[in-house]
């Protein structure tokens, strides 16, 4: 699958995830396997660029090409000032959002609330497109299947994506009524996929090997982004990775392999965040990682009082040396948080 210049090596990618998809978790997840990795959601306004958040937004050092960046508001000529600004900081592949569903964003017109005003989605990508042309930068976009089940209007979209000039569409299979509720309607995926010629990925609800494979298959999309199924199961990319290009499943990580990984993330994350911010935010993560873990409540209701990065990292380390090195890591449950 080709974005522009860039050829992805395979058709397994990571989503955009506020609060999730940073630079150290893209730099793990693409050592782990990921084709390609899109930021968190940037905010178009200029006023906004030098705050902290949207600073580690936009700081891509050490991660490998392509750097796709998300950016995200309801204003065109805003929009296509914040592609430049990203290109000029590395940037090489921007993104459009369309398809967060959460109220402040909504409340805003942006997100998937744009898809109420198709009028309004053109004159944007047009915008975007046209600011990104001359750089040789590719816009991509990523959008919902409407606003709710009466309005589903992803086909119409689609189309209107293509005309503008976008390169590749990612549809999560919901509307933003249904938030991350009930399944995705991989139906209308694949009635978006006979209606374009630029790559399609799919997006919602692909948590294993076989629904990915699946996945493409019924609905003919390019490739897969994956979101939730993600959040401490980095790995999966490669599983999946491997699972569609050769139909037999690589065995599930070490508990000496889910050591490296999870304390070299936890390293990445301290650095990047601080001391204060770092000790929080990663909390999360380490509940992810740890939640389908035999053993492991005890140790995650202790995490979740520390309040240093020391001591936080410290209690992993015993616990998982606790562990023989090279036994498997398993259950891992597929249920999505």
């Amino acid at each position: 699958m080709r974005i522009g210049t860039w050829t992805l090596p395979h058709p397994v990618c990571v989503a955009p995830m506020a609060g999730v998809t940073d630079r150290p978790y893209r730099r793990l997840c693409k050592a782990l396997g990921a084709a390609y990795a899109v930021s968190e959601m940037a905010a178009s306004n200029p006023a906004l660029w030098d705050s902290v958040k949207t600073s580690r937004r936009l700081d891509h050092q050490g991660e490998p090409d392509p750097i796709a960046v998300q950016i995200a508001g309801a204003d065109p000529d805003m929009l296509a000032e914040a592609a430049v600004h990203n290109i000029r900081k590395g940037a090489r592949i921007i993104d459009i959002n369309m398809g967060c569903p959460v109220k402040k964003v909504c409340h805003v017109a942006s997100g998937s609330a744009l898809l109420r005003d198709e009028p309004l989605v053109a004159r944007i990508l047009n915008r975007v497109v046209a600011a990104c042309e001359p750089l040789g930068v590719p816009v991509t976009l990523k959008t919902r299947t409407g606003w709710d089940r009466d309005s589903r209007n992803a086909v119409r979209i689609a189309r209107l994506a293509e005309d503008c000039g976008i390169a590749a569409l990612t549809l999560h299979g919901r509307t933003r009524c249904d938030l991350y509720t009930g399944e995705a309607e991989y139906e209308t995926l694949r009635a978006v996929r006979q209606e374009i010629h630029i790559p399609l990925i799919a997006n919602g609800d692909i948590t294993t090997p076989e629904k990915a494979r699946w996945v493409l298959d019924y609905t003919g999309a390019d490739a897969i982004m994956i979101g939730r199924a993600a959040q401490g199961r980095p790995w999966i990319f490669r599983e999946m990775a491997h699972y569609l290009a050769h139909g037999t499943h690589l065995p599930p990580p070490t508990y000496g392999e889910l050591s490296r990984h999870l304390l070299g993330h936890l390293e990445d994350h301290y650095t990047f965040y601080g001391e204060h911010t770092g000790v929080r935010s990663a909390r999360k993560h380490i509940g992810w990682y740890l939640a389908d873990l035999p053993g492991a409540d005890a140790l995650l209701a202790d995490i979740m009082t520390v309040e240093d990065t020391a001591g936080q990292s410290a209690r992993l380390r015993r616990w998982l040396e606790d562990r023989p090195a090279d036994a498997p890591v398993v259950p891992f449950s597929t249920t999505l948080h």
